[in-house]
C-alpha cells in the first residue's frame, strides 16, 4: 500500500531522479562516513547513501515509515522526535564525527537547526534541504534584506553555502514554495563565546530591525552595565556577525 504524505510531518517526498543523483554528488558520501539521516521518508536519499557506506542511521518519526525502514539492511533506524536526538551520543557509538543530512521538515526547520547546533562540535559537516528563502536567510551577508537573527548565529559557528537549487516539481506532492540544499561546515576554531549570552544580544539587536540600534540593543547593554564603545548608530543588518561575537566577549567579561 502506497504512503500518503501527512501534512502534521511536513511530509514532501523527493521523486526527480536526476536531482536525487545531484544532491548525493554534492554530498560525496564515502565509505566509514558515520553518517545520519534526518527524516528518510521514502527512502529516496537513503537507498543511494547505502549504497555508498553502511551502516547509516536515520531518524524519523512516522511509525509506518519507520517500520519500512527497519527491513532495510545496513540501516539502524532511530523512531523519535529530531529534536529529542542526542547527536553526541551518536557520535560516541561510532567514535567519530557525524555527516548529517536530511530533507528537513520546513514547519520546523530552524528548531532543527538551533538543536544540531549544540552538537556542532561533532558534526563534519551537515547538508540539507530546506525552504530557499530559509537558505537565502542563513547566507545572507550583512546590508541585504535577508540578514538577521538566523544568519548571525548560524554563521559564527558554520560556513554556509547554497549549493543547489530544487524547485517544488521535484516533490510529490509539491511543496509551495522553492527548496535549495544548503552546505554547513562547522568553522575550526570558534570564539569561546556563550552560546546562550549571543543569542540573546542578536535577538534583541534585531527586534527592531527598522530602527538604530540603540532603540534595542542599546536598552539591552545599559542594563548590564555596559559602557564601551559599540557603534549603536546603525541598523542591526548592518553589523557583521564578527562584531557581534565580539560584542557577546565583550560584554561577558
Amino acid at each position: 500500500m502506497a504512503h500518503i504524505a501527512r501534512k502534521r510531518f511536513g511530509q514532501h517526498f523527493l521523486t526527480d531522479a536526476a536531482m536525487i543523483d545531484a544532491i548525493i554528488d554534492a554530498i560525496a558520501p564515502a565509505a566509514g562516513d558515520a553518517m545520519v539521516e534526518i527524516g528518510p521518508g521514502l527512502g529516496a536519499m537513503t537507498l543511494p547513501l547505502l549504497a555508498r557506506l553502511q551502516p547509516l542511521t536515520v531518524i524519523e518519526l512516522d511509525r509506518d515509515l519507520a517500520a519500512k525502514l527497519r527491513k532495510r539492511e545496513g540501516l539502524q533506524v532511530i523512531e523519535s522526535d529530531v529534536l529529542k536526538v542526542n547527536f553526541a551520543a551518536l557520535a560516541a557509538e561510532r567514535a567519530q564525527r557525524l555527516r548529517v543530512v536530511g530533507n528537513l521538515p520546513y514547519n520546523i526547520s530552524t528548531p532543527i537547526l538551533f538543536h544540531l547546533l549544540g552538537f556542532v562540535e561533532h558534526v563534519v559537516d551537515q547538508h540539507f534541504m530546506l525552504q530557499k528563502e530559509v537558505v537565502e536567510r542563513m547566507a545572507a551577508s550583512p546590508g541585504s534584506k535577508d540578514y538577521g537573527r538566523l544568519s548571525v548565529m548560524l554563521q559564527w559557528r558554520y560556513q554556509i553555502e547554497s549549493v543547489l537549487d530544487v524547485p517544488p516539481e521535484c516533490f510529490d506532492p509539491p511543496p509551495r514554495v522553492d527548496s535549495a540544499i544548503v552546505r554547513m561546515i562547522p568553522h575550526a576554531l570558534p570564539p569561546a563565546v556563550d552560546a546562550a549570552l549571543l543569542g540573546e544580544l542578536v535577538a534583541s539587536a534585531f527586534s527592531q530591525r527598522r530602527k538604530l540600534l540603540r532603540h534595542s540593543l542599546g536598552v539591552w547593554l545599559s542594563q548590564r552595565g555596559y559602557q564601551g564603545s559599540f557603534d549603536l548608530q546603525r541598523r542591526a543588518e548592518e553589523v557583521p556577525v564578527g562584531e557581534f561575537v565580539a560584542l557577546a566577549l565583550e560584554v561577558r567579561t
